[in-house]
């Protein structure tokens, strides 16, 4: 009952707020949309942490399946973050992200004849920008070695960079 009190309050917040003005936060000041299409993230995200914990599979659920599309464009627009948050400098070169969704549909990001290429499964991409499952766990395709490193320490999460998971650690 708290966290639904919570989250209506958050809400109701986030839509009275004036959608130029930055946010401050845990991590970088975000806009209103940017600081709603995180909470869906970390909501999503801690949600997959539940229900592996209880083997529940999330690829089917449709609340799971609804925040897809949102976690992977924040996972997309993080891609400066996740290099500077490792201590890495961002490659100048941009990344078209193009991930299918269970329906057949495809999601997209980026310029589509950028060099650095990223394809495959949406729920794969998610997994990996929130670091639920290990890069060699999932059936993302990397074309161009700068597409490869990012998905090497993706997050979509602010703070610290995680260890991320270990290989076969999710079934």
């Amino acid at each position: 009952a708290r966290w639904r009190l919570a989250r209506g309050e958050l809400a109701d917040a986030l839509k009275a707020a004036d959608p130029g003005e930055k946010i401050p936060w845990f991590g970088p000041p975000m806009r209103p949309k940017s600081m709603t299409t995180a909470r869906i993230m970390e909501t999503w995200a801690h949600g997959v942490d539940v229900a592996d914990a209880l083997g529940v599979p999330v690829d089917s659920d449709p609340a799971f399946v609804g925040a897809l599309p949102h976690v992977a464009r924040l996972g997309w627009k993080t891609r400066a973050f996740a290099y500077m948050m490792n201590g890495l400098e961002a490659p100048a070169s941009e990344v078209y992200v193009a991930l299918a969704q269970a329906d057949g549909t495809v999601v997209e990001f980026g310029p589509a004849d950028a060099e650095q290429r990223v394809t495959g499964p949406i729920l794969d991409f998610c997994l990996l920008v929130t670091q639920r499952v290990h890069r060699e766990d999932t059936a993302l395709e990397a074309v161009g070695a700068e597409a490869e490193e990012w998905l090497r320490i993706a997050q979509a999460f602010a703070g610290l960079p995680g260890g991320g998971r270990e290989k076969g650690a999710r079934a």
